[in-house]
């Protein structure tokens, strides 16, 4: 039986895919904490991985505190580059099949129209940097890796755009939210069923591929659409990215073209309203 390694067991990914582990007991499946897997220590890592031994990896750990990551520069390169590369380097001296997280924020955000798989990356933040120096090391470490670009990830589990809306519209008469930051939102459950699929697909195709559900909208324009489904009366207002300063800055536009992953693994990606009316449910 297979063995598959899931890093980021505790994460929303992560734990989407424990969640549909249950339907696919055909393969041995490992859910790997930061106990169990340490993406921040390389030499433990390279222990661990050597005594898990898995057959397929399904790294969704990762260091994702965007705005912290511009004073931890340091830690975010360990486990979103160095870590990556190592673990691409086992898969590939191992025999073993990876799956690899990466991120939107690879891309600057000057762009117009969806960005494919092999429009120009140029991060504008530290995180986006990190992710993107993990791509380039997984696929020269690794050819046969699949990396999957995502974006604006939500779930039940852990802490997410949506979750924040609804707590947030349940608290206050009246929010502001950023109407000038375009792009696509994620349900981790479709992405974890896409990662299934693709590890069950007749040809293992490597390489980088776009995933998010279809939809092209503001973060404003997902919490109208979230006030909606929860019924909420709360007044939401949109403002200008200008007017919410972080500490990191965003891509102002991240939609991301799916043709390839839908075209080579016949992938049907729901649109965003479904998948948010999926998870209220």
């Amino acid at each position: 039986m297979e063995r598959i390694l899931v890093t980021g067991a505790n994460g929303q990914l992560g734990s989407e895919l424990r969640v549909i582990a249950k339907k696919y007991s055909n393969y041995e499946w490992v859910f790997a904490d930061r106990t169990k897997i340490t993406l921040d220590d390389l030499d433990l890592l390279q222990t661990q991985l050597e005594e898990i031994k898995p057959n397929i990896i399904f790294n969704c750990g990762a260091y994702t505190a965007v705005d912290k990551a511009e004073t931890e520069k340091e830690l975010a390169f360990k486990v979103n580059h160095l870590a990556v590369e190592l673990i691409a380097k086992y898969a590939l001296e191992n025999n073993a099949k990876l799956i690899h997280i990466s991120t939107d924020y690879v891309f600057d955000g000057e762009s117009s129209v969806a960005l494919s798989e092999e429009a120009i990356t140029n991060p504008i933040n530290v995180y986006g940097e990190s992710k993107r120096a993990g791509e380039i090391a997984c696929l020269k470490e690794n050819p046969n890796s699949i990396i999957i670009r995502t974006s604006w990830v939500y779930s039940k589990f852990g802490n997410n755009f949506v979750k924040t809306m609804q707590q947030l519209m349940q608290e206050r008469d009246e929010i502001n939210v950023v109407n000038d930051q375009i792009g696509s939102p994620t349900y981790a459950a479709d992405l974890a069923k896409a990662m299934i699929d693709i590890l069950e697909s007749a040809e293992w195709i490597p390489g980088i591929y776009n995933y998010s559900n279809e939809g092209e909208i503001s973060w404003y324009e997902f919490a109208l659409r979230i006030k909606e489904l929860g019924g909420y009366s709360c007044n939401v207002g949109g403002i200008p990215s200008a007017s919410y300063p972080t500490p990191a800055r965003r891509p102002e536009f991240s939609l991301l073209d799916k043709k390839k992953i839908m075209r080579i693994y016949n992938l049907e990606i729901p649109n965003y309203k479904e998948s948010l009316k999926k998870m209220f449910r």
